[in-house]
């Protein structure tokens, strides 16, 4: 962890006076309050290409969007190299303080559903200076977490250029960035210098379909019956069909509890390994490993078990997403090898060649809200001087470490519990060693960043129970507001009447 700086002096200086912020979702919109805390930076800009805030949080109900999406998507998906995303004009549905009405707008299909649920408790999920409404329910609906981030983002929407696309960043010079944009309506097209970019568009965009022995075979049979989590909407589509779905991340058991409703039982589940989120098995659900291959012209799924079924209607694949960033791609050395992670970054956020670019939220299996402003709140305090970072190779140390721990693959950004608890205790700490500047609020030490006490790991530890719990009610449980409500009472935890004991995560910095 950074060690306290007392004179200001001795921090090497980044010249930032100016910051481009790609992508107004919930890690962009938080970003832009902590730089603006810090009263130093002269221009932020936020460009977002849909029409509103809360990136993947927008729904989009068009069929025929998605589709076409899918439609176009290579099958099996096994490159992070993809062109940006091309919009879909359709009209509003809804007007808010972002559009009228039958207005126009640039559509980008999100992998959000009919009926989404947040996986993650909204006391633990939420902003933790900008707390959901206590009468919602435990797990928000996707609706109610887009209201949500309208109304956080309302004091900075007047930053934000909606409708607006990043064709381009490429380093320009020392500490200089060019930023090339299309205005989407207008097509106009114009390239801008910033001192520093800050990546905060997500990772939910190039699906991965895994490569699967006779695969390409059965998509050019069968192309309607392969699907991935990214185009789902709604189970009737699999009403009466034998579906395998293939992954058990919070989306796949979801969905496959969803489509479990409609299809013939058991719905089959391609899993390589138990999920931590897997409420356990169902009489509804024939688990099997990874599937070995496809034989199209008998409709056979073989596992790697010697398992056969016959008769497959669809198969859905609940498999991730790659790091794509095809607007980085001049960088130097590259960002993106094999899309499982982003290279060459301090942290998980700063870039070691440069640190006038950085990211936010790359991570996985983490709470995403709480982490984007613990984030935020670092980089805010690196780029405005208060903060310095390592000599770059101790940032290259960190890096080496991380991979010597977790492999250079896809597990390099996953913080599974405790490790989300100890990373963000880590930024935590981090930030609050940064130097005191007069006209800052909390008495010049700035905006403050998220600090989880026992209650929140003790809400992290056991939100898969929690959810698990939260489900079996049934359609009831639109009135369950709190844990409590469920059976889980951390007072008594905190007394030690539950038996349990669980030690406070320590910094991972």
């Amino acid at each position: 962890m950074a060690r306290f700086i007392e004179d200001e002096s001795h921090i090497p200086a980044f010249h930032i006076r100016s910051v481009a912020i790609i992508g107004a979702g919930p890690s962009g919109v938080t970003a832009a309050k902590y730089l603006l805390a810090e009263k130093w930076f002269h221009r932020i800009v936020i460009f977002e290409q849909r029409n509103n805030v809360g990136g993947i949080w927008n729904y989009t109900p068009d069929d025929d969007l998605a589709k076409a999406e899918a439609q176009a998507q290579s099958i099996p998906q096994t490159s992070p190299i993809a062109p940006l995303e091309k919009p879909v004009w359709r009209p509003r549905d809804v007007g808010n303080l972002f559009g009228s009405v039958g207005e126009k707008e640039a559509t980008f299909a999100s992998a959000l559903y009919d009926d989404l649920e947040s996986n993650i408790p909204k006391e633990l999920m939420e902003y933790p200076d900008y707390p959901f409404n206590q009468d919602l329910e435990l797990f928000p609906e996707r609706k109610e977490v887009l209201n949500y981030l309208e109304d956080y983002a309302q004091d900075v929407r007047h930053m934000i250029r909606f409708q607006t696309q990043i064709l381009d960043v490429r380093k320009l010079s020392k500490d200089s960035w060019t930023v090339k944009s299309r205005e989407l309506r207008s097509g106009q097209e114009t390239d801008e210098q910033y001192d520093a970019v800050l990546i905060a568009s997500g990772h939910f965009s190039v699906p991965y379909v895994p490569a699967i022995d006779g695969l390409e075979e059965w998509h050019k049979r069968y192309p309607e019956s392969l699907s991935h989590s990214k185009f789902y909407r709604r189970p009737d589509d699999y009403k009466g069909k034998k579906v395998i779905v293939v992954g058990n991340s919070a989306s796949g058991l979801d969905i496959g509890s969803q489509i479990a409703t409609v299809c013939q039982i058991p719905l089959l589940v391609s899993q390589r390994s138990e999920s931590y989120l897997s409420p356990g098995a169902t009489p509804d659900k024939l688990e099997l490993p990874e599937i070995a291959r496809l034989d199209a012209a008998a409709r056979t799924a073989t596992f790697s078990n010697g398992h056969e079924e016959v008769g497959i209607d669809a198969i859905l694949f609940c498999t991730g997403y790659f790091h794509s960033l095809p607007f980085l791609s001049s960088v130097q050395p590259p960002l993106i090898g094999d899309g499982s992670r982003v290279h060459n970054l301090y942290q998980h956020i700063f870039w070691r060649p440069d640190p006038t670019l950085a990211f936010l939220v790359l991570n996985q299996k983490v709470t995403p809200f709480p982490v984007a402003q613990a984030q935020a709140g670092v980089v805010s305090r690196v780029w405005s001087n208060r903060l310095r970072l390592p000599a770059e190779k101790d940032m290259e140390n960190w890096e080496a470490a991380v991979i010597r721990e977790r492999g250079s693959g896809k597990m390099f950004h996953v913080l599974q519990y405790p490790n989300d608890a100890g990373y963000i205790s880590g930024l935590w700490g981090w930030a609050q060693s940064a130097h005191r500047r007069e006209g800052l609020e909390r008495d010049g030490n700035g905006k403050e960043t998220p600090c989880w006490g026992l209650r929140e790991f003790w809400l992290r530890e056991r939100f898969p129970v929690i959810r698990k719990a939260y489900r079996a009610v049934g359609v009831s449980r639109i009135h369950i507001k709190t844990v409590e409500q469920l059976g889980f009472d951390f007072d008594a935890f905190y007394k030690g009447e539950d038996g349990e004991a669980t030690e406070t995560p320590k910094s991972s910095l």
